[in-house]
């Protein structure tokens, strides 16, 4: 066993959920050497041809890497085991959010156009492994352009913008990807709806945390209104000119936003996370021309922190 391949442990967690073999030819045969040929990659960020020879033929490590990140394989595999940590009461739901750029290296450029078509995360096909016609040809999903493929400019250069929710413990709940470009705020609602873990007997999945701590760049009132109307505690602490413009508009400006300070020092852990997803050299530099396959490059560097915390 390799530095940084799956132990006998994390693989006894992770075999019962994988697919089953194939009858022809053995298709689905030895996961867990394809598993961590994978993980190699991702940890090192090398060129797929470079992948070692005792992980096989690169091609099989690469295809399959690409199918499970367009069918949700890698999303299921990682709600299995949230699911099964929630159950043990290994969840903080206490949880945080942020987002974190990531330079895109320049052969991130260039992805061919494709028809458009719907890629799974959580919340569509939740916990399946389901067999779309699109997926068999590798490429699931619209793009050709560098906004449907989750790459833009800002002041870092060449970008996409990972977004995500870290329970307690900072591990990644749910993550989101957008163009380098995009702001904060607006994906508060998108990357909160990506929150979605199974329950490991009967009953509906958990997708409502306990409390949500944010940054300044998401206290806007649509985002406080959203997490009333679902009924989560928040801290968020109001910018300056929003405290101005609230005072200088008296009685009409409302009450102020609650904030505890001391609360507030606890988000610190959506950081944490983000530092242990760009210890992953293939997340923390982007070489994937197609977003849905970086986003599984990310899943899986989160499953592996869940696997390995």
């Amino acid at each position: 066993m390799g530095r940084g391949d799956l132990t006998n442990a994390e693989w006894g967690r992770l075999e019962s959920f994988l697919p089953p073999g194939g009858a022809r030819g053995g298709r689905w045969s030895d996961h867990r050497r394809v598993i961590n040929g994978v993980l190699y990659r991702v940890r090192t960020g090398v060129q797929w041809r470079d992948l070692p020879e005792r992980f096989g033929p690169w091609e099989t490590v690469y295809k399959r890497h690409r199918r499970w990140s367009a069918d949700g394989t890698w999303t299921m595999l990682l709600s299995r085991i949230q699911a099964a940590e929630d159950a043990a009461g290994g969840i903080d739901w206490e949880v945080s959010v942020d987002s974190t750029a990531v330079r895109a290296h320049q052969h991130a450029a260039g992805a061919r156009k494709t028809p458009a078509a719907a890629v799974p995360q959580k919340g569509a096909g939740r916990g399946t492994n389901q067999a779309d016609p699109t997926a068999e040809t590798g490429r699931p999903a619209g793009g050709g352009g560098q906004v449907s493929e989750c790459l833009g400019r800002s002041r870092g250069g060449f970008t996409t913008k990972i977004h995500l929710v870290a329970e307690g413990r900072c591990r990644p709940l749910a993550l989101v990807l957008t163009p380098g470009h995009y702001g904060d705020g607006p994906q508060l609602e998108r990357v909160l709806d990506q929150v979605w873990v199974p329950r490991a007997g009967a009953g509906r999945p958990r997708t409502r945390p306990d409390h949500v701590l944010a940054d300044k760049a998401y206290t806007s009132r649509r985002n406080r209104r959203y997490l009333r109307r679902r009924g989560i505690r928040h801290t968020i602490p109001e910018r300056l000119d929003q405290r101005r413009h609230r005072q200088n508009r008296g009685s009409r400006g409302g009450r102020p936003t609650g904030f505890d300070s001391e609360r507030y020092k606890k988000r610190n852990t959506v950081e944490r996370a983000i530092n242990r997803l760009k210890g992953f050299r293939a997340v923390a530099t982007r070489y994937d021309k197609r977003a849905y396959i970086y986003l599984g490059t990310i899943t899986l560097a989160a499953l592996a922190i869940w696997l390995r915390t």
